[in-house]
């Protein structure tokens, strides 16, 4: 009886948490206010008039595909997009707050091209809200590179958005998205180890994803 009491306040407490958690991301000038925007090099550095207003901390992975080379030999490859789910922190409570895979763009930008495997997705866990998403620019980690600097990582990335769409019922939580950052990341990287064709491994990373909108003037 008491561990059903306990579970009933715990969902209790979380969907509270997640009530709360909505409302902050809703109203998204109070949000911006809180994210600072991040020291990073100039490379990836978002452009003038854009403010952060969401960051969530990654866990995820990478996927390499074992592919023959021009010299006779092989090779680890990326074979998919990274997938990942992003956290937020609550109260002293990891809240899921988007996951990131590969999908098709259903709302691309005008004049963008739709690629048949897929652009890089965010959505929102909350109000299924979307961005797609492509590589701009990337740095490999190291000492000398702010937000950036765990050796040996996989790169951390400038992303500009291709695509945006509201939820089903009109969340917009990540629907003004324009550019995405991929910072601090840790793991992930390609194999050192040798491999045969054909063989396929996924390698763990973390990250800090931050989002972007314009400002508005």
């Amino acid at each position: 009886m008491s561990y059903n009491v306990r579970r009933i306040t715990r969902i209790r407490n979380l969907f509270a948490a997640a009530l709360v958690l909505g409302s902050a991301f809703g109203t998204a000038t109070h949000a911006a206010a809180q994210v600072a925007t991040p020291e990073t090099s100039d490379t990836i550095a978002v452009p003038v008039g854009n403010a952060p207003f969401l960051v969530g901390h990654a866990f995820g992975s990478q996927g390499y595909t074992c592919l023959p080379t021009a010299t006779g030999g092989t090779a680890w490859n990326p074979s998919a997009r990274p997938e990942a789910t992003l956290f937020s922190d609550l109260f002293g409570q990891q809240i899921q707050i988007i996951t990131h895979f590969q999908s098709i763009n259903a709302n691309p930008k005008p004049g963008v091209t739709v690629p048949l495997s897929g652009n890089a997705t965010w959505q929102g866990s909350l109000d299924s809200s979307r961005v797609w998403a492509v590589k701009s620019q990337g740095v490999d980690p190291g000492p000398d590179q702010p937000s950036c600097q765990n050796s040996g990582s996989i790169q951390c990335l400038l992303l500009q958005a291709v695509g945006t769409a509201k939820g089903p019922t009109g969340g917009n939580l990540l629907a003004k998205t324009t550019f995405i950052q991929r910072l601090n990341t840790k793991g992930g990287a390609v194999p050192t180890s040798a491999c045969t064709v054909g063989q396929t491994q996924l390698v763990g990373y973390q990250a800090d994803y931050f989002f972007y909108r314009a400002v508005k003037e």
